[in-house]
């Protein structure tokens, strides 16, 4: 019998699982694949995230890691190029973009560190009910036999397609069309810092990350998806060559060195995060198109969130459920400001984004509180203080 069983072991269930068993709880952590592996990402972990790893004591582990520091971001839309980078957070001023394949096994790492039971390449089929509560899981071990586990709290991690928010019946309780499509790869010998361009139809993402690579990322509106996904390359390159033909010259020097993957499953929606004798977090209980990469580091907000909240009280009826209540309602906070955020960006309409920003050129200090907007640094209420709204009125 576990205190906890976490169910998926990437940005949101490794963290979950450390921070409880850091608390004094068993825990057993589940993870379909077999790390390392790689994953879908746009890799980015934004201050907020670095913060947060440094609480943790991990920074120092993903910088051994090899991954390349950013402290430079720029934009540039029609009319508008503004450079800057965010205000620091509880003194971190650089950020990192790493691997999964390098990210995902220092957080499994940590976890195991910390007491956690571990087990990769474990498939969970099921849960398991007392009534209506959920009391533990069923799976299929790395050698084929099944297993049964049981725990006061499962909590799933297992990402978009989350069997456990399917089995437990968590509702969508917000919930947006799919917006666009991604197509990225990386690219040797295309020097870069943190770059984003877009036009109207069109958003490029330039991240560095490990072995001296850079991520360059491709959005399209998602009605494009079909014809995009018959002519990959193609459409991918004229992306960069219209939206960011500086880049583009400095991309076709270089070499790509992998090849091109994508998706246009970029679902947006909040599922209802708890329920009895479950919790969801990560990309299980929020998802968002990625465009403006916060899934690592909201991955890890919540993880702390979740275990902060409930501390103690995991075996207290009244007061897990509290915890659960206030988790929820963080959710509800910071969570849901970023979501409105990314639907914004993944519009892709720059007209009224770049009108603002023009007015801003000049002002770098209010370039830097608009970077730290979505870096978490600064609250957009914070951003549209007295101080933005007299440039404002001046321009």
């Amino acid at each position: 019998m576990y205190d906890v069983i976490v169910v998926g072991a990437r940005c949101a269930g490794s963290p979950t699982a450390m921070l409880f068993a850091r608390q004094g709880y068993r825990v057993l952590l589940l993870e379909k694949a077999g790390f390392p592996q790689d994953t879908l990402s746009s890799h980015y972990i934004h201050l907020e995230g670095v913060a947060v790893l440094q609480r943790w004591g991990l920074l120092d582990r993903l910088r051994e890691a090899g991954c390349r520091p950013i402290s430079h971001q720029s934009y540039e839309a029609p009319g508008v190029r503004i450079d800057g980078f965010s205000l620091p957070i509880d003194g971190q001023r650089t950020t990192y973009a790493p691997r999964r394949y390098v990210l995902d096994p220092i957080l499994a790492d940590a976890a195991v560190a910390a007491g956690v039971e571990f087990r990769d390449s474990c498939a969970v089929n099921d849960l398991v009910f007392e009534g209506d509560r959920v009391v533990g899981v069923r799976y299929t071990t790395a050698s084929g036999t099944l297993a049964t586990d049981r725990a006061r709290l499962v909590v799933g991690a297992d990402g978009m397609r989350s069997l456990v928010a399917r089995k437990a019946g968590a509702p969508h309780v917000i919930e947006h069309p799919r917006m666009t499509c991604t197509y990225y790869s990386y690219w040797a010998g295309v020097p870069a810092h943190f770059e984003l361009y877009e036009r109207q139809g069109r958003w490029i993402g330039v991240i560095p990350t490990n072995d001296d690579l850079t991520l360059l990322m491709a959005y399209f509106p998602q009605e494009e998806f079909s014809a995009v996904r018959k002519a990959v390359e193609p459409a991918y390159l004229d992306a960069f060559r219209t939206t960011a033909p500086e880049l583009y010259e400095r991309m076709t020097a270089g070499e790509r060195v992998e090849q091109l993957y994508g998706t246009g499953h970029q679902e947006n929606y909040f599922r209802k995060a708890f329920g009895p004798g479950w919790a969801l977090v990560g990309d299980a209980v929020n998802h968002k198109d990625s465009i403006t990469a916060r899934g690592i580091t909201e991955a890890f907000v919540q993880a702390q969130s979740l275990t902060g909240h409930i501390g103690e009280g995991l075996h207290d009826d009244a007061a897990l459920q509290d915890a659960l209540r206030r988790y929820e309602d963080d959710l509800d906070g910071n969570a849901l400001s970023h979501y409105q955020g990314a639907l914004n960006v993944a519009e892709l309409k720059p007209e009224g984004r770049a009108e603002l920003l023009r007015k801003l050129v000049g002002h770098q200090e209010l370039i830097d509180r608009y970077f730290s907007t979505l870096s978490g640094a600064c609250s957009l209420d914070d951003f549209y203080n007295t101080e933005l709204l007299t440039v404002l009125d001046q321009s």
